[in-house]
């Protein structure tokens, strides 16, 4: 009994982390960029009672085994990587990224972080910057008298000076991508790091070796699918319920067995 009480919290336990997990999607439906995760569950060990194949009776073997299951662990969370949708904004210094790749910033530590939310600003040196104020790299100033900011497709940024009619290009956008994005590392704030799981990363102009596009004025919502997300709450409610109700009869069980002895 006590074997099957253990087994029922591994399952409590998973279940409960599917549920911080779809929190945690809901939370941030409206994030910028934000991949929306879900936890990979794998069986625990199983403990043999009879191993299949293993000899039974004179010529014969068992054609199946006795192996009882410990349970349920969580393996992982993994992102989905899907892009969100696109959203105009009409903020010239706004950038979203149609395809792969990630922006690259400098954290006050010296990393280079990545990101795909490019709500980007300009500090007080006129430098592009995100919102919490860390660099892009490359570094991109926009001059102070700058009358319009453009950034084409490939990533170059270009700006119309007072007295002139033909713009001047002032910056290059760069994007970073990796062999294996799920293995990039969250930092929070809508930034990662790369990890020894993710790979190096490459960084080149949008728009070549597999790059996405940049997209002005435009953000990429959150991939967060919200119907998807409800329907996956049900099911990890209804699970943790059954969950409990084994153990309430398990307990019931041991108590009437307690009782049982205790008479006899």
């Amino acid at each position: 009994m006590d074997h099957a009480l253990d087994t029922i919290a591994t399952g409590l336990a998973a279940s409960q982390m599917m549920m911080n997990t779809i929190a945690d999607n809901l939370s941030n439906v409206n994030t910028t960029a934000f991949k929306s995760e879900t936890p990979e569950f794998q069986t625990l060990l199983y403990q043999d009672g009879i191993q299949p194949g293993a000899g039974s009776t004179g010529q014969t073997v068992y054609p199946s085994g006795l192996e009882l299951g410990t349970g349920v662990k969580v393996a992982s969370i993994k992102q989905t990587e899907t892009q969100g949708t696109l959203t105009s904004t009409g903020n010239p210094l706004d950038m979203a990224i149609n395809g792969q790749g990630y922006f690259q910033v400098n954290l006050p530590s010296g990393q280079t972080a990545y990101t795909r939310d490019g709500a980007f600003q300009l500090n007080a040196a006129g430098q592009l910057v995100t919102s919490s104020g860390y660099q892009v790299i490359p570094a991109i100033t926009i001059p102070a008298n700058a009358q319009s900011v453009t950034i084409g497709t490939d990533g170059t940024v270009s700006v119309t000076l007072p007295g002139s009619s033909t713009a001047t290009q002032v910056g290059q956008i760069q994007l970073a991508n990796f062999v294996n994005p799920q293995g990039l590392q969250p930092l929070g704030g809508n930034l990662y790091a790369s990890t020894t799981s993710s790979g190096t990363a490459v960084a080149g102009a949008p728009q070549s070796n597999g790059l996405g596009s940049v997209n002005q004025s435009y953000l990429e919502a959150s991939n967060v699918d919200v119907v998807k997300s409800m329907v996956d709450m049900i099911s990890a409610e209804r699970s943790y319920q059954l969950g409990t109700q084994v153990a309430a009869a398990v307990d019931n069980q041991m108590n009437y067995l307690a009782q049982a002895a205790a008479g006899s």
